[in-house]
């Protein structure tokens, strides 16, 4: 069971190898990271990466066809292998599995970590959103001051030809525009390559960790969504978010996550409630005592003079709106913080698969997320803007929106950096000097 990333990655080491069983299908949740893809409801997990015992390939259904598949293909076990789940959403898909007549498994870090020949920085997070990749560019950038060649490598979002994708290597932008990546991509990878760092992603993790490791002193693991890492840690910090206290301990596999980290950063306390920063501090001593707690605040910048007295629609980041289930992010922080007039709504004038997403995720708080899992999808991005009819648009996205979208309004763009507060990532990097190999 899966989403396009970690279920592919636990087959490629755990199962494909593996003569005493026959994988018979991956299922693909519908709305976890994929959005609504231009795409058969059936697709293939090609033979060119499922290896010589899967000549035709795997199947790829819809995860409510579960139960058919279990009692269709005798499934003996199914495993789970997606992320920023809740733990009671992952029960009720073990409930399903276990009533189906199927046991259910999760499998653990020690079998599908890969242990690299370079010393690997990780950062994961405890959901999507905490501002992990934040953190990962930090790190990036303070490595490259040192004169260490940092590569960094991404959790897996391969969204089109799986086979085109195994290894894919991003060092411009014109690289992402040459491989079509969607806008989730461009989250999380442009403003990497924008500071000159490489960035690796794909589907087969052991020839991505090749490749890093040829051009690489370090690698930096950015991890999506609160994913564990695909790679051993030689250091790994995990970011919380004090926005969305508790859920530190209430979602797979953050909680992981945050129980094995050597270090946890909470992030974005200059705009949290205290009473939230302390449950999170109080939670991660608790599971996790050894621990080291770094507090941080995300600082927001942008061209305020353009945002001054203006009617301004918000686009953010769409995972973290998302599976990610918060409001807002740093558009709608940097719109107030910069004096906007009005905060326009743009679910009265949502179109197509917009419409939809608004239906589904009726948390949101007047923001609209940048969805772009398709071209059908970023023309409905763009209607709902024209149809807004704003002054100016404000982009919460990591990525610059103005190079996808053709709208008749400026379009200002948030900038949000890590500012640790008790102690500098630098000097974390120094503990660890001859870990690292600095």
């Amino acid at each position: 069971m899966g989403a396009a990333g970690r279920d592919f990655h636990d087959f490629n080491i755990v199962f494909r190898d593996d003569e005493t069983c026959d994988v018979v299908a991956f299922t693909r949740t519908e709305t976890q990271n994929l959005g609504e893809l231009d795409e058969p409801p059936t697709r293939k997990y090609p033979p060119e990466l499922a290896g010589e015992r899967y000549p035709d390939g795997i199947p790829i259904r819809p995860e409510s066809d579960l139960e058919t598949l279990v009692d269709e293909e005798d499934v003996d076990t199914v495993v789970f292998s997606y992320s920023d789940v809740s733990h009671e959403d992952v029960m009720h898909q073990a409930s399903r599995a276990l009533a189906a007549g199927a046991d259910f498994r999760l499998v653990g870090p020690d079998r599908m970590m890969l242990d690299a020949a370079v010393p690997v920085v990780a950062v994961d997070a405890v959901r999507t959103g905490c501002g992990k990749s934040q953190t990962a560019r930090k790190f990036a950038d303070l490595l490259a001051d040192r004169g260490i060649e940092a590569v960094v490598v991404r959790e897996p979002m391969p969204y089109g030809d799986l086979a085109a994708q195994r290894v894919q290597r991003f060092a411009s932008l014109d690289d992402l525009d040459d491989q079509r990546v969607t806008i989730e991509e461009r989250e999380e990878y442009e403003s990497h390559v924008e500071r000159g760092h490489v960035v690796y992603a794909g589907v087969d993790y052991e020839a991505i960790l090749d490749r890093a490791e040829a051009e690489a002193d370090v690698i930096v693991w950015d991890g999506g969504n609160n994913e564990l890492p695909f790679f051993r840690p030689d250091l790994h910090v995990v970011v919380a978010d004090p926005h969305r206290a508790g859920d530190e301990l209430r979602y797979h596999p953050g909680e992981t996550n945050l129980r094995i980290a050597d270090y946890v950063l909470i992030n974005k306390e200059n705009t949290a409630d205290v009473a939230g920063i302390q449950e999170v501090e109080a939670n991660t001593r608790r599971v996790n005592p050894d621990a080291e707690i770094i507090h941080a605040d995300s600082t927001i910048t942008a061209d305020g003079a353009a945002i001054a007295g203006k009617r301004v629609l918000v686009v953010e980041d769409g995972p973290t709106l998302t599976h990610g289930d918060a409001p807002y992010g740093a558009g709608l922080l940097a719109a107030r913080q910069y004096g906007a007039a009005d905060i326009v709504d743009p679910e009265p004038v949502a179109v197509g698969s917009l419409v939809r997403l608004f239906e589904t995720y009726d948390h949101l708080d007047a923001v609209l997320p940048a969805m772009g899992y398709s071209e059908g999808q970023i023309a409905d991005l763009e209607a709902t803007i024209r149809n807004a009819d704003p002054d100016v648009v404000v982009s919460g996205t990591p990525h610059d929106l103005a190079r996808l979208i053709d709208v008749d309004v400026p379009i200002v763009r948030v900038r949000y950096e890590l500012a640790e507060k008790n102690l500098p990532l630098d000097a974390v990097l120094d503990r660890h000097a001859d870990r690292l190999g600095l």
